[in-house]
Parts: structure tokens; sequence; C-alpha cells
């Protein structure tokens, strides 16, 4: 798992069948002080998270796809949850 922040979102005309309805954002990995570390990629939205929300994320296929909840989907990255602090501090 990883900290990530949502940095945008992405829309497609055509998408995969089971990727029918799905949320896809942007998200950039985080270090553990919330700068930003390697290259931003793309996430399934399992939580209705929105652009500038802290998340955590998985990068790895079977976990991705438990979390989407369809075996079948080519999904590589999935967003866990939302984050209200990191340490006892706030995230903005």
């Amino acid at each position: 798992m990883l900290l990530a922040k949502v940095i945008g979102t992405m829309n497609a005309t055509l998408k995969h069948p089971r990727l029918e309805g799905a949320k896809v954002l942007m998200i950039q990995p985080l270090t553990d002080d919330l700068a930003p570390k390697g290259t931003p990629f793309l996430a399934i939205d399992t939580v209705q998270a929105g652009v500038g929300a802290t998340v955590v994320a998985v990068r790895e296929g079977g976990s991705a796809l438990i979390a989407y909840g369809d075996k079948e989907a080519p999904v590589h990255a999935a967003i866990l949850g939302i984050v209200d602090q990191v340490k006892g501090v706030a995230v903005p």
C-alpha cells in the first residue's frame, strides 16, 4: 500500500467493457512526509475520492482486483481509502 494525492481525473471515450462506469483518477505517490515521490499513475477509484484528496492505494493487480470487485477486469491499481491524518497531523 502507498500514500498518494489525487491530482486529476481521466476521461475516456472508449473503455474496456468491465470498466464501464468506473471512475479512474491520476494519483501522485507520496513519502511519509507527504512530499511527491516517483511518477503519477492511474488508479480505479473505489471510495469516491476527489481531486486534492490524500488516499491509500495499491499498485498490485491482485489487491486492486479484489478492491474493484471484478476479478476479470484489466485493473492494476486501485484507491482503497481516503486519509484524514498521517502521524497525528491533519492532511490538507
